[in-house]
């Protein structure tokens, strides 16, 4: 079974601002409401130790393997909940260049596995966690502007 979830947002900067601050895991904890620890190294094949914040506020710590990282286009990791082909999620930013210095992100997820039928609440919550992410991604970095 597979399910997939997609959300977007635009935001005033370049790509490469929004990249830096995506990509800069331990200032985590002072923007992102969903994903309030992180930290790794952001390169393919290296393993990351995240820590989310769902709708029901109890932390789940995972530790997700990088597959895709182009500075300033894409960041893609894989995890797992227990073996694989039970749970399986890959976890996309896509940065795409705008008019007028914007960028368009878009955030999702493609879950698989033998569990994802029984988790469809779970999803939903999880489209609305990617959401509030977005619009604090887009404060940081506009913010971050603006003062430089």
């Amino acid at each position: 079974m597979r399910r997939h979830i997609t959300t977007e947002i635009i935001i005033d900067a370049t790509p490469e601002e929004v990249w830096a601050v995506l990509t800069d895991l331990p200032r985590y904890c002072v923007w992102n409401p969903f994903i309030r620890q992180a930290g790794g190294e952001v390169a393919p094949g290296e393993r990351l130790r995240l820590t989310r914040y769902a709708d029901s506020g109890k932390p789940t710590t995972f530790h997700p393997t990088v597959r895709i990282c182009v500075p300033a286009a894409e960041l893609r990791w894989v995890g797992r909940f227990l073996v694989r082909g039970l749970f399986d999620g890959e976890h996309f930013f896509r940065l795409s260049e705008g008019p007028g210095r914007t960028t368009r992100l878009e955030h999702g997820e493609r879950f698989r596995g033998l569990l994802v039928p029984f988790f469809g609440r779970l999803l939903e919550g999880t489209a609305r966690n990617f959401t509030t992410m977005n619009e604090a991604l887009r404060s940081r970095v506009e913010a971050a502007r603006a003062t430089s």
